[in-house]
C-alpha cells in the first residue's frame, strides 16, 4: 500500500501524543521552516493519531507559520482531548482511567496481535448505539483540518480494524475520506470505535507506534514523536520506536529522530489530551524547531 515515488528520498513520520503532541509537532515543524528547512516538502508523509491531524494540516497548503500562530491564538477550555468518537461516554466517571484501561488489556494479551484484537472488541464494547458520538467526533476533526480532500504528495495514516485486529493504512487510493481516515486513526477506542461504512476503527498507534516501518524504502528519514519512543507495549513485540529505527537503518535509511525537550513543558504524559497544554507544546517545539535546524539540514537536504 505504500506507493512510493521511484527514487524514494525523504520520509517524514508523525506519532501521536493527543492534543499536546499535536501542538509540538507543529511548533516544531514551523521553527525548522521559520529556519530554512521544510519538513512539508517530504515524498511520504506518515502520520498516526494526533500525528495524523499534524499531516492533514501541514500537507493541506497552509503554511506551518499560520498553522502555529493559530494554536497560540487559541483559548482553550479544559477538557478531553483527542478522546475519539464517543468522547463523554464509555466508562463513568468513578470507573477506569484510560490509560487504567488499555494497560489491563495490554497486560491480558499474548502478542501485539492479540493486543490489537482485544483492543479493538474492548472498544466494540463502548460503543454507542444512536451515533451522535461519531458524527460529533467527525465534526470535530473537519474543523481542525483546513483542507478535506487528499493532498497530492503520499500521505498515509495508520489505523486498525476493531472487528479483525488487523492493521489498517489509508491513503489517497482508498476510497476513505481524508477527514474519516484523521477521525479513525484518532481514535483511542477507550470512548468507542470510528465507523466507516460497515466497518469500524480504532488508533493508530495500536498497529505499531509511531508506524515508522511505514517509511522502509526512504534513503531519509525523520520521525517526530512526542512520547519520546517510550512504549507500554513488552519489548519483545517490537512496538517500540527503537526496533522500528533498527530496521529501517537495516534496510539503508539514515534515520533523525526529534523528542520534546524541556520547553515543551512536562506535558507528555496523562495530561497529553488536555488543551490547555497547546501553547507551550507549541512554543517548546518552535524554539526546538530553530535550534534543531541546522543539525536535521544535513539529513533533510
Amino acid at each position: 500500500m505504500n506507493a512510493t515515488p521511484s527514487s524514494p528520498e525523504r520520509a517524514l513520520v508523525l506519532a501521536g501524543a493527543g492534543a499536546a503532541g499535536n501542538a509540538w509537532e507543529l511548533g516544531l515543524i514551523a521553527g525548522l521552516s521559520d529556519a530554512g528547512v521544510d519538513l512539508t516538502a517530504a515524498d511520504l508523509i506518515v502520520g498516526t493519531s494526533a500525528g495524523s491531524t499534524v499531516a492533514a494540516q501541514i500537507t493541506s497548503g497552509t503554511r506551518p507559520a499560520e498553522l502555529y500562530a493559530a494554536i497560540l491564538a487559541e483559548v482553550p477550555a479544559r477538557h478531553a482531548g483527542d478522546a475519539g468518537p464517543g468522547r463523554g461516554r464509555g466508562p463513568s466517571v468513578s470507573g477506569p482511567s484510560y490509560l487504567e484501561w488499555s494497560n489491563t488489556l495490554i497486560g491480558a494479551a499474548e502478542d501485539a496481535s492479540d493486543m490489537r484484537r482485544r483492543m479493538g472488541a474492548a472498544a466494540l464494547e463502548m460503543d454507542a448505539s444512536d451515533g451522535s458520538g461519531q458524527t460529533r467526533w467527525r465534526e470535530i476533526v473537519a474543523a481542525r483540518l483546513p483542507r478535506h480532500d487528499w493532498p497530492p504528495q503520499p500521505l498515509l495514516i495508520a489505523a486498525v480494524d476493531a472487528h479483525t485486529g488487523e492493521p489498517v493504512v489509508f491513503d489517497r487510493h482508498s476510497g476513505v475520506e481524508l477527514v474519516d481516515a484523521v477521525a479513525a486513526s484518532t481514535s483511542n477506542g477507550f470512548a468507542g470505535t470510528y465507523r466507516i461504512g460497515e466497518n469500524r476503527y480504532i488508533n493508530g498507534g495500536y498497529r505499531r507506534s509511531e508506524n515508522a516501518d511505514l517509511a522502509a524504502g526512504y534513503g531519509r528519514v525523520v520521525v517526530l514523536s512526542p512520547f519520546g519512543g517510550r512504549s507500554r507495549m513488552p519489548r519483545e513485540w517490537g512496538m517500540d520506536l527503537a526496533t522500528q529505527v533498527s530496521e529501517l537503518r537495516a534496510g539503508g535509511s539514515r534515520v533523525e529522530t526529534v523528542f520534546p525537550d524541556a520547553g515543551a513543558g512536562d506535558v507528555f504524559n496523562a495530561k497529553a489530551s488536555d488543551p490547555a497544554t497547546r501553547p507551550q507544546a507549541a512554543r517548546g517545539g518552535y524554539d526546538q524547531g530553530r535550534a534543531l535546524a541546522e543539525r536535521l539540514a544535513e539529513t533533510w537536504r
